[in-house]
């Protein structure tokens, strides 16, 4: 490390090693799609020449980038590293790890998703949406089949509460919508478990026609009735899916 005098005081500038810097410049170049989602990086032998450092810097700048899950590298005769399209699960997974390791109410995260889909639902309540409305609509339509399947249901009806935010057309709040979706879908997954489909079944069927009601407020433009209906069907699931929301915890580990 540097030293760096300021004034009078003296702070520590920490400079990055040379693995960090190569692998940088090539989280930029796939970020930016100049290497793109499947493509193979050159040879171990050409970027060490192009960024003039030993093969053990260069492999420290794959262990980064395979980290982040944005390259894989395969072992062998026939491997190398290969760009992957970065992946919101692995953001989702490690935002939920953090509030698993924080001890959070898992009331903290239905609240939070009720406030983007409320919000989303105001969106889609204006104007200039009706393509939109469709396809939640076709959505709607594909969930009537499945509310015997309770496992079948909850994993649709996730993807339901992610695309009323996706539809909006806020991509940031659409993947922040996609961590909650996550840590929620594995609680369902171990509600599921421990409850049993029989008891599901209900619950299912009253989504299904939520779904169907929401639709008609928003095809109505009517959006303070749409928000304040969808805010009520949250409050709903969250009391039903939590329980007790003073020791029902994020839980995201097995």
């Amino acid at each position: 490390m540097d030293n760096v005098a300021v004034g009078s005081k003296s702070t520590v500038v920490r400079v990055p090693k040379a693995g960090e810097l190569v692998a940088a410049n090539l989280r930029r170049r796939i970020i930016t799609g100049e290497l793109g989602a499947g493509d193979p990086l050159p040879n171990e032998s050409v970027l060490m020449e192009q960024f003039g450092v030993s093969r053990p810097t260069l492999r420290e700048a794959f262990r980064i980038l395979e980290s982040e899950s944005i390259i894989t590298v395969l072992r062998g005769a026939r491997g190398g590293a290969r760009v992957m399209a970065p992946d919101a699960s692995v953001a989702a997974r490690y935002t939920g790890l953090l509030l698993q390791y924080k001890g959070t109410p898992l009331v903290d995260v239905y609240r939070a998703r009720a406030s983007l889909e409320v919000s989303a639902v105001g969106v889609l309540a204006g104007p200039g949406h009706a393509d939109q409305l469709d396809r939640l609509a076709a959505l709607i339509d594909e969930g009537a089949g499945l509310v015997d399947d309770a496992a079948a249901f909850a994993h649709h009806d996730v993807q339901l509460h992610q695309s009323l935010v996706d539809l909006a057309g806020n991509e940031t709040l659409a993947v922040l919508a996609g961590m909650l979706v996550h840590i929620i879908e594995a609680h369902n997954d171990l509600f599921i478990a421990s409850h049993g489909d029989n008891q599901d079944k209900p619950a299912a069927r009253a989504a299904h026609r939520a779904y169907t009601k929401l639709l008609a407020h928003l095809r109505s433009g009517d959006a303070i009735a749409a928000q304040d209906f969808w805010r009520k069907h949250l409050d709903g699931i969250e009391k039903y899916m939590v329980g007790d929301s003073a020791t029902t915890l994020v839980e995201v580990l097995s």
